[in-house]
């Protein structure tokens, strides 16, 4: 498992690092500095990860009672891209903002972000679950709509920082939650005609989030969205860009309307095959509780929950992975169906509404499957500790 390490530097400004080699923690730019200075910040910064780990989940909150919202916590890690490089990461104390009125972001939708999870673990450390995923997909993302690539450790240790700077807002093990790490990566030039930014502004912050399941999981009712396409066939529905949720705004909000919690997409063009839910991958379990089933389209965003739950399906509970084109007329024959995604993991659908009809999925469409409860259980204990990560997906922060 690859070490996570930082060192607080002077002022606002930090460059932290991985000693990969070692699995410990050095000081930056140590290629320019001496063994000595290098051990010295290492003990400089254990202190610091021993200072973290005794203000974790000190917060007065309600723990048990925490929704997923914004609320402000002790500061966000930012960094700015100009002239062709990236500044030095940076600690801010704001809950807010100053962009030209002419950025990019604002005119061109130049913005990619992404979200992942801190955890409290059994055993009292503090870990994050498969950030270096996130990394790679925020690169994708800013490389299809011409902004500059976040390098992977600094995106890494951007993301420990947040964390280690707010641990007093990581709700405690036990309580179900987790600490909500949102980076995103937007155009902050100032920019009149079409074309890509001269600067960039990368931020993460976080927030402390509840267990969306306190009362256990439950299937829902999800409607088939008929007059909205998710994305072109080859648009940006592959990436993670902030336009692909405003336009799925206005069909969610009317889904609700209707009593609908989720909305499923069909492919745009014979619009007969399943593509995904509004803000989530589609899975099913079928073929007689033997096949994991998820649908392969170059308009879905490939979930990093999802590429986890396929491996313990098949790794774990001997499954066989089916990524292939999924009929919308299959739902049917399904055994269990599911929405998974960073924030719930899974979310059981036991009805789909498709053109004014009720599909049931299995013999019983009021309970949580048996192969999705087992996949839920394994994920979560692998993020709480409960269980060994065999797959080393838990980055350990503190």
């Amino acid at each position: 498992m690859i070490a996570l390490a930082w060192l607080v530097g002077g002022g606002s400004s930090f460059t932290p690092v991985f000693d990969k080699k070692e699995g410990a923690l050095i000081s930056p730019s140590s290629t320019r500095q001496s063994r000595t200075l290098a051990c010295c910040s290492r003990k400089k910064t254990v202190s610091c990860l021993s200072q973290s780990l005794q203000r974790a989940s000190s917060a007065s909150l309600d723990w048990k009672n925490l929704g997923f919202s914004f609320m402000p916590t002790n500061c966000f890690v930012c960094a700015t891209y100009q002239n062709g490089c990236w500044g030095e990461l940076e600690i801010s104390k704001e809950t807010t903002i100053r962009i030209p009125i002419a950025a990019t972001v604002l005119h061109y939708g130049q913005a990619a972000f992404e979200g992942l999870k801190a955890f409290a673990c059994k055993d009292g450390s503090i870990r994050i679950f498969r950030p270096e995923k996130n990394a790679e997909r925020l690169q994708r993302s800013a490389s299809r709509i011409m902004m500059p690539l976040v390098p992977k450790e600094m995106f890494l240790n951007a993301v420990v920082r947040a964390v280690q700077e707010n641990c007093e807002y990581i709700p405690p093990y036990g309580s179900g939650g987790s600490l909500y790490i949102r980076p995103f990566l937007f155009g902050s030039g100032a920019r009149v005609g079409l074309g890509p930014s001269d600067e960039y502004t990368f931020i993460v912050f976080v927030v402390p989030v509840g267990d969306y399941y306190k009362g256990g999981l439950a299937p829902v009712t999800a409607v088939v969205t008929e007059d909205y396409d998710r994305a072109a066939p080859l648009g940006v529905g592959n990436v993670k860009v902030g336009g692909n949720y405003a336009a799925d705004l206005l069909p969610y909000m009317q889904s609700k309307e209707k009593g609908y919690p989720v909305n499923l997409y069909l492919d745009p063009v014979e619009r007969k095959y399943i593509e995904e839910f509004g803000t989530s991958n589609f899975i099913a379990i079928g073929n007689n509780k033997k096949s994991f089933i998820t649908p392969n389209s170059k308009s879905i965003l490939k979930s990093i929950t999802n590429q986890s739950l396929m491996q313990l399906a098949q790794e774990e509970l001997g499954l066989q992975v089916e990524y292939r084109k999924v009929a919308i007329d299959e739902v049917s024959h399904f055994d269990e169906v599911a929405a998974c995604g960073t924030a719930v993991v899974i979310t059981p659908v036991g009805r789909i509404v498709y053109q004014g009809r009720v599909m049931n999925i299995g013999n019983n469409p009021d309970q949580v499957g048996p192969v999705l409860k087992q996949l839920y259980e394994l994920m979560t204990s692998i993020q709480f500790g409960q269980i060994a990560d065999k797959r080393h997906w838990m980055y350990r922060v503190v």
